[in-house]
């Protein structure tokens, strides 16, 4: 049941991941990876939230382990990341990777906080 559940999550926040990236590539005509940047920032936003809101193991599963394993990407993040170097990109290239990091680990921290502050109302 827990690989069903992570599969089925994984499969959503792939296809949620590919569909949102499209049309985000659609609206930034640059070789900045807008797509990836936004889409890897509200994963850890969200998973810091889902981390924070003691949901039942399987829910957990879906949604983290799954869907949110599945939206976000850190193997694009890194290839698109040394891209950018390899095409002479350098500031873009060390804005991408070092705001990602910084944004990704604050809004986990972020969606951490929202959950406890919301279930305390």
């Amino acid at each position: 049941m827990n690989y069903l559940l992570v599969g089925i999550g994984g499969a959503a926040g792939s296809i949620a991941r590919f569909a949102l990236g499209r049309a985000i590539a659609k609206k930034t005509k640059t070789s900045f990876p807008f797509g990836t940047f936004v889409i890897n920032i509200l994963g850890a936003l969200l998973l810091g939230i889902v981390s924070s809101v003691h949901c039942s193991e399987n829910m957990y599963l879906f949604l983290g382990d799954g869907f949110l394993g599945g939206f976000t990407t850190f193997s694009t993040f890194m290839y698109e990341g040394f891209h950018l170097f390899e095409n002479n990109e350098k500031l873009n290239a060390s804005v991408y990777i070092g705001v990602s990091l910084i944004l990704g680990i604050s809004g986990y921290i972020l969606g951490s906080f929202l959950a406890g502050y919301f279930r305390f109302l």
